[in-house]
């Protein structure tokens, strides 16, 4: 099963869900299992030429550099068997990948002693997408970022933009949600970080679901029915946190994707319970915007049918 499951009642509510990181839990997280293949896939798709999946405005140097050194001791010291990193005279670092097989020496500040941008070199040792927000400025723009998994949106049309636009296509996002939104991210603090968990169906296990793929896998919706939804239907959760960088005022956003049949999720009971509430309660207007209304019905449908079978 996946590592979290979103839902804690049976009826959908819109809320941030946002809590401290604990102790035991890490910045990035790494799941071993589809690391190398995953980290793969960014690359590939990183090469593409016909779609932007790095940018970072100018003047963002300072801020893609203090985040990789923020991130880069914290995954050596939570995750020692996957990566290390020394600090060597003269202001060198050397990094290794055990996961990978790689290693790098650089000094940070210097851009050549990085084979691409800090920000997009830094994304392609973590699952996570990275982006970066200005907490100096007013409206939080996205001033940099990384993004080769998204759910329906691309980073050329978010760039530059404050945090609220960023999300106005969300249903109802702004209006209960934006003012907690932002006091949330400017009242961020250096080496405390959140965490929070969003949740989608697809009828597709790829990550890549940029809006260029749809014709990938649009017609994929009309096969779903209430015997097959189980198998058809993807859980896709993003395990998401926010921190700030001390010095230059950053704030980091990560998004590690995970993806699982809806099957392989309500094995149990209670979960199928919840995750059916949540979905005959779902506003038809979120419902759109998630792209599930197609398939919505044969989807608690299935759900219903599991639960009476016992």
């Amino acid at each position: 099963m996946l590592p979290y499951f979103p839902f804690d009642q049976d009826v959908f509510a819109m809320r941030l869900g946002v809590r401290a990181l604990r102790a035991d839990e890490t910045l990035i997280e790494v799941e071993e299992a589809h690391y190398r293949d995953e980290v793969a896939l960014k690359e590939r798709l990183l090469a593409e030429p016909r779609h932007v999946r790095f940018a970072a405005l100018p003047g963002t140097e300072a801020a893609q550099w203090e985040t990789v050194t923020t991130v880069l001791p914290l995954m050596a010291s939570q995750h020692p068997r996957h990566f290390a990193l020394d600090r060597e005279e003269g202001g060198q670092w050397h990094w290794r990948n055990h996961l990978l097989g790689t290693e790098l020496r650089f000094t940070p500040g210097e851009p050549e002693g990085l084979p691409q941008a800090p920000l997009d070199w830094l994304g392609r040792q973590v699952q996570e997408d990275l982006l970066l927000m200005d907490g100096t400025r007013e409206g939080l723009p996205l001033m940099a970022g990384q993004l080769c998994f998204p759910a329906g949106w691309c980073l050329a049309d978010k760039l530059g933009l404050p945090v609220l636009d960023v999300h106005a296509p969300v249903p109802g996002f702004n209006a209960q949600l934006g003012p907690s939104t932002v006091k949330l991210m400017q009242g961020l603090k250096p080496g405390r970080a959140v965490t929070r968990v969003n949740w989608g169906i697809a009828v597709t296990a790829q990550l890549d679901l940029a809006p260029w793929t749809r014709a990938e896998w649009l017609a994929l919706r009309q096969s779903v029915t209430p015997s097959n939804a189980g198998e058809r239907c993807f859980m896709r959760l993003e395990r998401q946190t926010l921190s700030v960088m001390p010095e230059t005022g950053a704030i980091l956003f990560t998004i590690h994707t995970y993806v699982a049949p809806v099957a392989h999720e309500v094995e149990d009971p209670e979960r199928r319970r919840r995750l059916a509430g949540v979905l005959r309660t779902l506003p038809p207007e979120l419902a759109d915007y998630k792209g599930i209304t197609l398939f919505l019905p044969a989807l608690v449908a299935y759900l219903e049918a599991e639960a009476r079978s016992g």
